[in-house]
């Protein structure tokens, strides 16, 4: 207690149970972090520190904040994630100092939509949104429970999904010997009572089994759901680990049934024990023969109880928010824009812009309607029939003429597919719902476009150069299919020639540098191998676009494998490789060389990470992004090869909101306060004409003028009466969330200065202060 002049304190993991009161001494000390240790309470003399400005108590066992903590009042950061907290003191609001505050992972009567991403070492949510929610539902005049939640329904093609789905509906329901097996998706609602006679609402989503559906189900197998594992008696057709295997790794361990399906009175046999072993969300294995209801009571009870007990379910909701679910849900339309879906909720009292996103949210995780709020395009979209969305995305993996085209498809033969009236006025939002999930790519200039998991099975014919190639190889546990059409999709536009790409592999090829990646499905591997000047740096390129699609799996478990470098391996094609993960453990330890199993030569631990351009700490994978001017090319050819799709949709939108005019050098005369009118000049997308600027500098300066104006066109039909800080604002959240409008600020901010962004953020409905904007890019 003599350390009086202690500023910071760190006692994270040392199994203490609590804090000695004599700790109050330390009046200077300014950070605490007591975190992963087994304190459950905090001594109420802690608020004597009144000059601790960050808390840290993750991982404990504290069930309450005591009241007495507004006396912190310098307190910037409280971060209390994995705890036993039910329930916040009211005084907590007054500390008018608190920015952060972290209560993931505790059973605190929040959405996880507001308290913020699941992974630890990302930001926690909006501390206001946060505590006014928190707030908001104490009233229990002001809240309602929401009981509902969803239903997947798995398993290979024919084992009669699709026959459970409709006799949970119905149990009278006639099976037909022709069941005509799910296209895509179907979404079908099931209704119970509860005890207390509280109508719940299940949205039970029945999947295609076909093969070629697997990979795209990802986008739809979510957390805070129970899952029914159907397989019949041909045993050799159900690969439970793969199945059980994908809800792990895609949905956060929620519990799951396994419903064995006996057909003709052949029993569906299933190694119960082992499976349970391995899997522990596995719930019941339930047998049943749906042809005379067998074991379908059991079925049911067994769902309603395990469904029952889903975090969220029966947790205070805005009354609000339920008044205006159940509106969307007698809507009889397939979708709305998202300016309907807010005068809608307008309608129902519901006002605050932000609270509308959050219940969009929320009901696109319960599978109640699709709303992307983070993609540029379909933000503007609320689809409020999930099945008419994904059974138009379906129709043209399924169409004859694109598989017998090896996945190739034109705006034309979208057309076709989608010439049903509830289609034609949404066809190029349902490419970009394709292009959203990775489904297709277009071939830059030739509005064609490539769904790869179509693509030729067989590896085309090609030269290779294997004199002192780099190679890198991923193993898995267990490799999730799509990984490497999702990879195809993201690299596209440095595919070689647009034609080296076939289902499980690649070429690349950027300032002669070539790339050869290769999925080997049963191997459960993934082997690149780099020829040419800048080797290390398009590796850094691919491993961090496969580290992207790594991360959207829950646990996930891989090795990279680096090659040798010793004077043996260093040319050859089968060098042998160390795991990335022991070489960081050696370094950790102070041993610095290692030994080759082929040479026995002795070579250096750092030298073979960095030949390989991998950061020799071993902390997150997806914290370790790479911000070099290749990435951002890459980013940028992207986003010019979507740009033809975008136009058509953002043209549509303008149309439909009655834009001002596609030209962002229009000259507006004001009119008011609010309406202005706008006189068209030519020119287009801003230029930026001055000598001193690059071809490349000049065409960023354009592309960043083209989105923010296009983000202040959008901003002045959606808000036309936001004040200039409000408009500010909204454009400093766009530039946190957007890293390819950042980097092209940053780099308009470096070639032309204040000037630069004044021009930019010339337009006529808002004044923009560039000043302010500057310094906010300077800081971030």
């Amino acid at each position: 207690g003599q350390l009086t002049n202690l500023q910071t304190l760190n006692i994270a993991g040392n199994q203490i149970s609590s804090l000695p009161r004599e700790i109050v001494q330390l009046t200077n000390l300014q950070t605490l972090d007591i975190s992963f240790n087994q304190i459950s309470s905090l001594p109420r003399e802690i608020v004597q520190l009144t000059n601790l400005q960050s808390l840290k108590i993750y991982n404990n066992q504290i069930s309450s904040l005591p009241r007495e903590i507004v006396q912190l009042t310098n307190l910037q950061s409280l971060k209390i994630a994995g705890n036993q907290i039910s329930s916040l003191p009211p005084e907590i609001v007054q500390l008018t100092n608190l920015q952060t505050l972290d209560l993931r992972n505790n059973p605190v009567p929040i959405p996880p939509e507001i308290l913020g991403p699941k992974e630890w070492y990302k930001d926690p949510g909006n501390i206001q949104e946060i505590l006014d929610f928190y707030f908001r539902v104490q009233d229990p005049q002001e809240t309602e429970p929401l009981y509902e939640a969803k239903l997947l329904i798995i398993g290979e093609g024919g084992a009669g999904k699709t026959s459970l789905a409709k006799k949970i509906e119905d149990e009278k329901y006639q099976l037909q010997s022709d069941e005509k097996s799910t296209e895509g998706i179907d979404v079908i609602q099931w209704k119970f009572n509860l005890d207390h006679g509280q109508e719940f609402r299940v949205n039970i989503w029945d999947f295609g089994g076909q093969e070629i559906y697997h990979q795209t189900h990802q986008f739809f197998l979510t957390s805070r759901s129970l899952y029914a594992l159907v397989a019949d008696d041909r045993k050799e057709n159900t690969d439970f680990y793969y199945w059980l295997k994908v809800v792990e790794l895609l949905s956060d361990n929620s519990p799951v049934l396994i419903i064995k399906n006996e057909k003709d009175k052949r029993q569906c046999e299933v190694n119960e024990r082992e499976l349970r072993g391995e899997f522990l969300n596995l719930k019941e294995f339930l047998p049943t023969n749906l042809a005379d209801n067998r074991g379908l009571t059991e079925i049911k009870n067994n769902i309603q109880q395990y469904i029952k007990q889903l975090p969220h379910v029966g947790e205070p909701l805005p009354k609000i928010w339920v008044r205006v679910r159940f509106a969307l849900e007698n809507n009889p339309r397939n979708y709305i824009s998202f300016t309907e879906y807010r005068d809608f909720c307008k309608l129902n009292n519901l006002t605050d812009s932000q609270d509308m996103k959050r219940l969009s949210q929320y009901l696109h995780d319960l599978g109640v309607c699709l709303h992307f709020q983070k993609d540029p395009i379909l933000k503007h979209y609320v689809i409020l029939k999930p099945e008419w969305g994904t059974t138009a995305v379906y129709k043209v993996l399924d169409n004859k003429n694109v598989v017998k085209n090896l996945g190739c498809f034109t705006q034309e033969n979208l057309a076709e597919i989608w010439e049903d009236e509830k289609y034609k006025d949404m066809r190029d939002e349902l490419l970009q719902l394709m292009i959203r999930f990775k489904l297709c790519y277009p071939i830059p200039g030739q509005y064609q476009y490539i769904a790869p998991q179509l693509l030729d099975i067989n590896q085309p014919e090609y030269t290779w150069n294997p004199d002192n190639n780099l190679i890198l190889r991923y193993e898995y546990d267990f490799l999730p299919k799509g990984i490497i059409t999702r990879f195809i999709v993201e690299i596209h536009p440095w595919i070689e020639e647009q034609k080296q790409v076939w289902r499980n592999g690649v070429i690349i090829n950027k300032d002669q540098t070539r790339a050869e990646i290769i999925q080997n499905y049963n191997q459960k591997e993934i082997k690149i191998r780099l020829a040419g000047n800048r080797k290390k740096d398009l590796l850094t390129i691919i491993t961090h676009e496969l580290e992207k699609i790594h991360s959207s799996f829950e646990r996930l478990r891989y090795q990279i494998l680096v090659p040798c470098n010793c004077k043996k391996c260093i040319g050859s094609q089968t060098p042998h490789t160390y795991q990335l993960e022991s070489l960081r453990k050696r370094l950790g330890a102070g041993r610095y060389q290692v030994e080759c199993d082929q040479s026995y030569e002795m070579v250096n631990v750092r030298r073979l990470i960095d030949d390989v351009n991998l950061s020799v700490q071993e902390s997150n994978r997806e914290l370790q992004i790479p911000v070099s001017p290749l990435q951002n090319e890459l980013d940028r050819d992207k986003e010019r090869s979507y740009n033809s799709v975008n136009i058509v949709i953002n043209n549509k939108l303008e149309s439909e909101n009655n834009s001002m005019s596609e030209s962002y050098q229009s000259k507006y005369q004001q009119t008011g306060p609010i309406q202005f009118v706008d006189t068209i000049q030519s020119g287009g997308i801003a230029t930026f004409n001055q000598t001193n600027y690059r071809p490349e500098q000049k065409q960023n300066l354009a592309d960043a003028a083209a989105e923010i104006q296009q983000l202040l066109n959008q901003l002045s039909k959606t808000n036309p009466t936001a004040t200039p800080q409000e408009i500010t604002n909204t454009i400093e959240q766009e530039i946190k969330s957007n890293p390819t409008l950042k980097d092209r600020l940053i780099a308009a901010l470096k070639a032309g200065g204040l000037e630069a962004l004044k021009t930019i953020f010339n337009h006529p409905a808002f004044t923009i202060p560039a000043e302010t904007i500057k310094g906010f890019i300077e800081a971030e």
